[in-house]
Formats: C-alpha cells, sequence, structure tokens
C-alpha cells in the first residue's frame, strides 16, 4: 500500500470515528435537535424522568391547538433561558387542570423535534 492509500485510508477512519461520536452525542440528548424516531423518544423519556419542575405562570390557553402560553423560569435540560413561549401539550387534559394567571410546575422535553409539555400541576 502506497503513501497516498495509507493517508485516504486514515483519513476515512478519522472521519468515519467523528461522525459516530457526533452521534453518540446527539442520541444522548445534549440540546441536539431530536429527529431520530425512536431513539430520541427513548432518550426522551430517560431525560423526562430526571428533569426537574420549572416555575412558570399560564398566560395563555388554547384547548383546540392543545397549546399553552408560559412565562418561565430557566429550561436547564433544553438549554434555554428564561422567557415567555407558547408549548404544545403532551396531553390536552392538562389544559384543564390550569387557567390564565395561574403559578404551575412544569417539564418539558423535546417530543417529535417540537418543544412540549409532559408535566404540568399548579404551584402549591
Amino acid at each position: 500500500m502506497n503513501a497516498f492509500s495509507k493517508l485516504a485510508l486514515a483519513t476515512t477512519l478519522c472521519a468515519a470515528a467523528g461522525l459516530a461520536s457526533a452521534q453518540d452525542h446527539a442520541h444522548a440528548g445534549h440540546g441536539a435537535h431530536d429527529a431520530h424516531g425512536a431513539h430520541g423518544a427513548q432518550a426522551g423519556a430517560k431525560a423526562t424522568a430526571a428533569a426537574e419542575l420549572v416555575d412558570g405562570e399560564v398566560k395563555k390557553i388554547d384547548k383546540g391547538a392543545g397549546k399553552i402560553t408560559l412565562r418561565h423560569g430557566e429550561l436547564k435540560s433544553l438549554n434555554m433561558p428564561a422567557m415567555s413561549m407558547v408549548f404544545r401539550v403532551k396531553d390536552a387534559a392538562m389544559l384543564d387542570q390550569v387557567k390564565t394567571g395561574d403559578k404551575v410546575k412544569f417539564a418539558a422535553d423535546r417530543v417529535n423535534g417540537a418543544v412540549t409539555i409532559v408535566e404540568l400541576k399548579p404551584a402549591q
């Protein structure tokens, strides 16, 4: 094998190793957009179980669309600063538990690529 062939093989192997490492990093749920189907659902379920509840305030509820607008604290698990934003809810029945102006505790995760409320309860 000549020097050029050895260099080409080494470059290919390094590139493949880098790609595998990047894919492992994305599957670990470190803020990467998750469009990997079942693998993403499994990683999301594990992250949700360990996610801490965040304080929020209900600004608007759209039951027809299955969405809620919250002013919330930092979402560390999603690397998102405090802000107001619209979220989808995992289960539309969650929206029956709260009303505009309520203080809430919630957990959010990426579900099918969208930031979604996976747990929602009135603050105590």
